[in-house]
C-alpha cells in the first residue's frame, strides 16, 4: 500500500482549534500549501469541521481537520462549538491556534485543560507573530508563526512530525501470529451487503498485512470453506472469518487450526479487545425490554438481512430468550447519555481511527455500561468465544476473572 493509499482511519488526525479570527483556517492553508479552508476577515467563516486526507511533506499521510471557532455565538454557534469539541474524540495531535496579539482566552485555557486531561499531544501556535513588536519566550510546546508571511510554518510541521513519529501505529493486524511461509484462509461472505466489485476495508487491510509478513492466503465464501480446506496441501495457520459466518465456519475448521474473525483482529489492533471481551458477559444478563445500543462507525445503505439491524437482534433474542429494546446509530453519531443502556454493541470500527474508538469505549466505561463489538458478541452467542481467542492467551485469561 503506497502512502497515497493509506486509509483515513490509519492516518494521524491533526486538528486545528482556536477562537474565531485567530487565523486557524489561514494557518491550515499555510501548513497544507493549498486552499483547504475558506478564509475571511469575517468572524465565524468556518461553520463546520473541514477534513482532508492528504500527503503532507515531510509528515506523510495525515488527516487535517479545521474546526469552528470556540467563541462562536448564538444557538447555531453553540452547536458549532460542540462539533469542534467532538472532534477531540478523533484527534491524535492538536494544534491550538492563538492570536499572538491577544494571547490565551478562557476558552483556549479550557481546551488546553481537555488536551492535558486526555493526554493529547498538542502544540500552541501563536499566529500573526508578524504583528508583534516584542516576543516573550515561549514554552517548548509553543511556537510563534505567521500564516501571512509563512514564518515558522515549516518549523511547526517539524514539531508535528516529531509527534507523528510517536503516534504511528506499529501494531500488526495478524502478521505477528504468522511466520514466513504460513498460509491463512480468509472467509468472506459475498451477499447483498457486500460492496460490488471490491472487498471491504478490513479484509483488504488483513490481506496486505499477511503479504507484508511474507505469507500467503486463500479466500473463499463460507459455503466453500470445507472443500477449500480439503484441497489444501498444507494446513493453514489461521482461519479468519467475517463475524456473521462465525457459527458455520467454526464447524468446518479443525481444532488444531487457529480460528478468529476480522472484527476481533481489529479490536486487538486498536487496543480495545480486553475491555470488549469482558463486555461479552453482559449478553448473558439481558432481560426483556433492556435498552441496547447497536452502533456502527460507518454509514451505508441498510439492506434486507443487515447485520446490525437484523441479524444481531435475531442472534441476541435467540441467545437470551428475550427481546431487548434496540437503538441504532451509525457514522459519527454516538450518544452522550450512555447511562440509559444496559449494553453497547459496536462494529469492528475499521472506519474509525484508534483515538475515536478508544474515546467511545472510555465513554461507555465512564457510564458504567458494558461494551462489546460484533465479532466478540457473535462468538459469545455461538458458544465459540474461547475458541476465537486461542491465539491471544492474555485475553483468554480475562474470561477467568
Amino acid at each position: 500500500m503506497s502512502l497515497n493509499e493509506t486509509v483515513s482511519a490509519e492516518r494521524p488526525h491533526i486538528a486545528f482549534f482556536g477562537m474565531r479570527n485567530a487565523g486557524k483556517s489561514s494557518l491550515v492553508n499555510a501548513v497544507t500549501g493549498q486552499a483547504l479552508a475558506v478564509v475571511s476577515p469575517v468572524k465565524g467563516t468556518t461553520t463546520d469541521p473541514v477534513r482532508k486526507a492528504m500527503e503532507l511533506l515531510p509528515l506523510g499521510p495525515v488527516v487535517i481537520i479545521d474546526t469552528p471557532g470556540l467563541d462562536d455565538e448564538g444557538e447555531l454557534g453553540a452547536l458549532r462549538v460542540q462539533k469542534a469539541k467532538e472532534i477531540l474524540a478523533k484527534t491524535d495531535i492538536a494544534v491550538l491556534v492563538v492570536d499572538a496579539k491577544t494571547g490565551l482566552s478562557p476558552q483556549d485555557r479550557e481546551l488546553l485543560f481537555l488536551f492535558q486531561e486526555r493526554r493529547l499531544p498538542h502544540i500552541i501556535a501563536y499566529n500573526k507573530a508578524d504583528l508583534l513588536a516584542d516576543r516573550p519566550v515561549l514554552p517548548e510546546n509553543s511556537i510563534y508563526v505567521s500564516a501571512k508571511t509563512r514564518e515558522n510554518v515549516d518549523a511547526l510541521k517539524e514539531k508535528l512530525g516529531s509527534f507523528i513519529g510517536k503516534a504511528v501505529n506499529q501494531k500488526r493486524i495478524v502478521a505477528d501470529l504468522l511466520s514466513p511461509g504460513d498460509l491463512a484462509v480468509l472467509v468472506t461472505p459475498i451477499d447483498e451487503a457486500a460492496p460490488k466489485g471490491r472487498m471491504i476495508l478490513p479484509q483488504q487491510q488483513t490481506m496486505r498485512d499477511i503479504l507484508d509478513a511474507h505469507c500467503a492466503f486463500v479466500t473463499c465464501q463460507p459455503e466453500e470453506l470445507s472443500e477449500t480446506l480439503n484441497r489444501l496441501s498444507v494446513k493453514p495457520k489461521v482461519v479468519i472469518t467475517d463475524s456473521q459466518a462465525f457459527g458455520r465456519v467454526a464447524k468446518d475448521v479443525p481444532q488444531d487450526v487457529l480460528l478468529t474473525s476480522f472484527s476481533i483482529l481489529f479490536a486487538r489492533y486498536k487496543g480495545s479487545l480486553p475491555v470488549l471481551t469482558q463486555g461479552a458477559a453482559a449478553l448473558t444478563h439481558l432481560k426483556e425490554g433492556d435498552p441496547v445500543l447497536i452502533s456502527e462507525g460507518c454509514t451505508h445503505h441498510r439492506q434486507c438481512g443487515d447485520i446490525g439491524t437484523v441479524k444481531l437482534p435475531g442472534w441476541i433474542e435467540g441467545f437470551t430468550r428475550c427481546k431487548p429494546s434496540y437503538s441504532f446509530t451509525s457514522g459519527g453519531e454516538f450518544p452522550e447519555d450512555l447511562e440509559r443502556y444496559k449494553l453497547v454493541i459496536h462494529c469492528g470500527g475499521c472506519m474509525l481511527n484508534e483515538a475515536e474508538m478508544q474515546s467511545r469505549i472510555k465513554r461507555a466505561k465512564a457510564a458504567g455500561v458494558p461494551i462489546v463489538n460484533y465479532g466478540v458478541a457473535i462468538a459469545q452467542m455461538h458458544g465459540i468465544l474461547r475458541r476465537s481467542l486461542e491465539a491471544f492467551p492474555e485475553i483468554l485469561a480475562l474470561l477467568e476473572q
